[in-house]
């Protein structure tokens, strides 16, 4: 279990890049540190409130202070939030695991293990041993993993697979060495590799996610399997009133005093306060210190029980095996409140952010905007029309010309190369569901739209027809040796599909970009009989934009055609 949790705190760590902290770095210290520390204070407060003894409180503090990265990851992929908010709830998710894991080895072990009186000097200790330990193994084990990278040590196909076992061999070292160290040891070589610019680790990223995906499914079927409908039904009304508190107090107290002075903005720290859904790694931990709890009072009574002690030691015994065994009562409960609280907060969160979000202006959870690679007089035009439709668009092009006429139509636009590092790892994209690549270089259009595909959804990234391509005829001779591989290229663009350099010669014959809106009275087939010449581009109903391609004409009888036709002398707008 340990292992699994630790290969998925791994994957997260390595998408973590110091570059996304800019301007962010103080607020997500705060988020990871003061935040932390409250938050431990405020569950505490509240398992006490609802009826839980103050030791488990502290624990369950401790354990309930992470946000889930399994949880977090799949909401930000899907409500594409901005690029501030999505950085501040990645780090927060990944780097909090690991925090709460050692917080509640801390106060399992000077609180729970060590009797009646807290035993802060020890665990002091061992915290100074599980960073010490943590960062010599990191080291170690990030550096053999970037020498052996960089001199092609590794076959390409077996990267994924080495990582994989560094990952577990550290994180096994690590926790022989000192226990519940090993969470930490690989978030922070996650973190070291991921960040170290010389190292290609596309393809061990995209194995490890499919990895974790499988893990965490088959974790919650494991953990799951350990509660039982009657004990979720005896913990419901501690677990009621728990949860109202850590939802509508603990998580808006914690984020907006730990974020007071600090870059974060009133409507940042408004999305964060209701963000804190909890994940297969909290019921992970939770479920190992609960069976820690156990052993703990299984050897307090062998040791009660051993005939080589003295009166006096024998009664001391006895009564530290009545604590644990009272405490192990205690903690039967420990495991599905746990869940009980992972249930509710990623069904609230989950159903209720976006909309939330969307409220802030921070996100969209339909995003339905266009973005174009590439800004020739087409794209630009197309832009504009769809702007007046309420449909968001990005013009991306390193062509001077190019940028500074799309802003003089008022047009949003990034001057940089559709490949560039900034527009793959950092271009804001909030409110963008399409991409339609439509530069002069095919090879750059595929790959952007290949590249995008991760983001977008490969269905919604479209390129426009690639030049001196052959028909896809099946059976044509020689076609199969002309045409470019199928999963080299992306969903071919507009109806019917053009060349570059074709739509731009129907630009200089006088063709525009128009918009016309289909009825009843005037269908697809209406407007297709009066602009026979027309290029379909895009569809808009509801302020969405859809690509029109060959297999996805538009309806016949409503939403709003974009399209370029030829200019009349009695046109006009539908």
């Amino acid at each position: 279990m340990s292992i699994s949790v630790g290969i998925i705190l791994f994957e997260g760590s390595l998408s973590l890049r110091f570059r996304d902290l800019r301007g962010l770095g103080r607020a997500v210290v705060r988020l990871c540190t003061v935040t932390v520390a409250i938050a431990w204070a405020l569950i505490t407060a509240s398992g006490m409130i609802a009826g839980i003894s103050w030791r488990l409180s502290l624990l369950i503090g401790a354990l309930l202070v992470v946000t889930g990265p399994t949880v977090i990851a799949p909401i930000v992929r899907q409500l594409r939030p901005t690029r501030r908010v999505s950085s501040m709830l990645r780090w927060e998710g990944i780097i909090v695991d690991p925090i709460g894991a050692a917080l509640a080895v801390l106060v399992f072990q000077a609180v729970i293990i060590g009797g009646p009186e807290p035993a802060v000097g020890p665990a002091l200790l061992t915290l100074g041993r599980l960073v010490l330990i943590s960062t010599a193994l990191m080291v170690l084990f990030g550096v053999a993993l970037e020498v052996a990278m960089r001199r092609h040590l590794i076959p390409d196909f077996l990267d994924g697979v080495v990582f994989l076992a560094a990952a577990v061999g550290a994180l096994v070292v690590s926790n022989l060495l000192q226990p519940e160290s090993g969470l930490l040891t690989v978030t922070m070589l996650g973190i070291y590799l991921g960040n170290r610019r010389e190292l290609r680790l596309e393809h061990v990223r995209e194995f490890k996610e499919h990895l974790q995906v499988l893990i965490v499914g088959a974790l919650f079927v494991l953990l799951g399997g350990r509660i039982s409908p009657a004990e979720v039904v005896d913990v419901a009304p501690t677990a009621v009133l728990f949860v109202a508190l850590l939802m509508l107090v603990v998580r808006p107290a914690s984020v907006l005093l730990g974020l007071l002075g600090t870059s974060a903005t009133r409507k940042e720290r408004t999305l964060l306060s209701f963000m804190a859904p909890r994940g297969i790694v909290a019921a992970a931990v939770t479920s190992i210190f609960a069976l820690e709890i156990e052993h703990a009072a299984e050897r307090a009574d062998l040791e009660a029980s051993a005939l080589d002690v003295t009166p006096q030691e024998a009664l001391r015994l006895e009564a530290e095996a009545e604590r644990l065994a009272a405490l192990v009562v205690d903690a039967a409960d420990l495991v599905p409140l746990v869940f009980v609280t992972i249930v509710v907060t990623v069904a609230v969160y989950g159903l209720g952010v976006g909309r939330l979000a969307e409220r802030l202006g921070l996100a969209t959870t339909t995003p339905n905007g266009i973005l174009f690679a590439g800004a020739p007089s087409w794209a630009r035009q197309a832009a504009g029309v769809l702007q007046g439709l309420g449909v968001p668009t990005l013009l991306v092009s390193l062509a001077p010309a190019e940028v500074s006429q799309a802003r003089m139509a008022g047009l949003r636009v990034e001057r940089t190369h559709i490949l560039s590092e900034y527009a793959v790892e950092d271009m804001e994209l909030a409110g963008l569901g399409s991409l339609v690549a439509g530069t002069y270089d095919d090879m750059t259009n595929s790959t952007a739209a290949r590249e995008f595909a991760h983001t977008l959804g490969s269905q919604n990234t479209y390129q426009l027809s690639r030049q001196g391509e052959p028909e896809q005829r099946s059976g044509t001779p020689g076609g199969a040796k002309q045409r470019t591989a199928s999963k080299l290229t992306a969903n071919v663009a507009f109806e019917p599909p053009l060349t570059a350099p074709e739509l731009e010669a129907k630009v200089r014959e006088g063709m525009t970009v128009r918009k016309t809106r289909l009825t009843e009275q005037h269908t697809l087939a209406d407007f297709r009989q009066r602009e026979p010449d027309a290029v379909l581009l895009f569809v808009v109903e509801d302020e969405k934009a859809k690509v029109v391609t060959a297999h996805s004409p538009p309806p016949e009888d409503s939403g709003t055609v974009v399209a370029l036709v030829r200019p009349r002398r009695d046109a006009s707008d539908r």
